[in-house]
């Protein structure tokens, strides 16, 4: 794999026909591995001196963002500076020179910054529901497992399993232990065939890691933030909503509020970051395990316009549907407000309505009159204008790719609300993975304070 990979960088330099591999845009560990095992296997099977190269749907600086895939290619020695990133490659100028086809692999729809390149797509690998409206008039290989990783280990162990080494097996196998939640069956993410071509990988090659010590390495290194800057801790995984002008930042932090709020120059990251982004208001939501394994999570809200702070932390605390059961923390800055929060089934997912909710609170208080509230960046005949017209929609998102044409859900997992399976499989999420797994602990609480009496 790792000396592939390195002739690829060294096929870039050269002006010839490319098959791209592409992942999606959220560069998962299960894109970001599938899309370079699918190009290797294509490589390695393809007669002709056609070439093909993976491509990171990321820009090279966004990676960092991504700690299980970077401790993952440390651990199976494969150098991030041979990958190829989104921002170091011009499929659109390779399109127009007539020299580029591209094959998607773990999603089925391009970006509407990329919609002119559908021409170019020969091939689709997925795991997610098709949506026929979107999907591009090519060969599309679907089905419903747990990791997309598993369909390309298929592809390769049915079609030529003999290019197959260590090193690939060992990123498949992982990928695919981590999609799958452990292979664990209370959770049910895992399918028949994911649980299958994992038992494969492991007779094939023994030695690879014992299935709860790569999983849980993984894990740890998905949520870890040590190494992060703020501005990287914020959009490690982050939402935004935007109304009549104001827009709104909601980022999970998976680190305790105190130790989040100690930062080195926090109050001017954090400004800076708004700036930057032209956020009117920055909410954190800190989640973490306590030292008996409960559940924790923080609300912190900056907002520098006074009158929109205000209407947000009243909303908020004053909630009953959900109820956050917030008690204030301490904080050191006016423009910082700071919470615990004794309701942790509150996930972020819940707390989007309130924040909706206090944003229409806002609006509304503007209408008044007598009163002169601040307004966030945005002037009072500008908000006048976005009143009239009635635009009360709201859009809310992890990027400005959920702006674009709907992309199909990116099947989540099985730990998120209602039943996995009814709609197709979700996805997995770090926040997804903590609340599921906070709801096993006060389950088990539960249980044993029951058994006892």
């Amino acid at each position: 794999m790792e000396d592939y990979l390195q002739g690829c960088r060294a096929a870039l330099q050269e002006s010839r026909p490319l098959h791209v591999v592409l992942g999606n845009e959220a560069c998962d560990l299960d894109s970001t591995v599938s899309a370079l095992a699918l190009a290797f296997y294509l490589a390695k099977t393809t007669e002709a001196e056609e070439v093909f190269v993976p491509v990171l749907n990321i820009k090279r600086s966004e990676l960092p963002l991504r700690g299980d895939i970077v401790f993952f290619l440390q651990k199976v020695h494969i150098p991030e500076s041979i990958l190829i990133f989104r921002d170091e490659i011009d499929l659109h100028a390779l399109y127009q020179a007539g020299q580029l086809t591209l094959i998607l692999v773990d999603h089925h729809i391009l970006s509407k910054s990329d919609t002119a390149l559908e021409e170019a797509v020969a091939e689709v690998l997925d795991h997610r529901p098709i949506e026929p409206k979107h999907c591009p008039p090519c060969h599309v290989s679907v089905e419903l497992v747990g990791s997309c990783a598993t369909l390309v280990t298929e592809r390769i162990l049915q079609g030529a399993p003999e290019i197959l080494d260590r090193q690939t097996a060992a990123l498949l196998h992982g990928t695919i232990i981590l999609d799958c939640v452990n292979m664990d069956l209370k959770i049910g993410k895992a399918t028949p065939k994911d649980s299958k071509y994992v038992e494969k990988l492991e007779a094939l090659f023994p030695d690879l890691p014992k299935r709860n010590d790569i999983f849980g390495s993984l894990q740890k290194a998905k949520f870890d933030v040590s190494g992060l800057t703020t501005e990287q801790m914020l959009r490690k995984d982050q939402k935004t909503i935007y109304r009549q002008g104001v827009k709104v930042a909601i980022s999970a932090i998976y680190m305790d509020l105190e130790a989040f709020l100690q930062r080195s120059n926090l109050l001017a990251d954090l400004h800076a970051f708004c700036q930057a982004h032209s956020y009117d208001v920055l909410v954190a939501m800190t989640i973490f395990f306590n030292t008996h394994n409960e559940p924790v999570r923080q609300l912190a809200i900056f907002c520098p316009h006074v009158a929109l702070q205000t209407t947000i932390c009243e909303v908020l605390e004053r909630s009953h549907s959900p109820p956050l059961k917030l008690t204030p923390a301490s904080s050191t800055h006016p423009n910082l407000h700071a919470y615990l929060q004794g309701n942790t089934q509150v996930s972020r997912k819940k707390l989007l309505p309130l924040l909706q909710e206090a944003l229409s609170a806002y609006f509304d208080s503007m209408k008044i009159p007598s009163g002169q509230p601040e307004t966030a960046d945005v002037s009072r005949e500008q908000v006048d204008k976005e009143l009239d017209r009635a635009s009360n929609s709201l859009i809310s998102g992890l990027s400005q790719d959920e702006e674009d044409p709907p992309l199909p859900p990116t099947p989540m997992n099985s730990l998120v609300d209602e039943c996995p399976l009814d709609q197709g499989l979700p996805k997995l999420s770090a926040e997804a993975v903590f609340e599921k797994c906070s709801q096993i602990s006060l389950s088990q609480s539960t249980t044993a304070s029951l058994s006892k009496k």
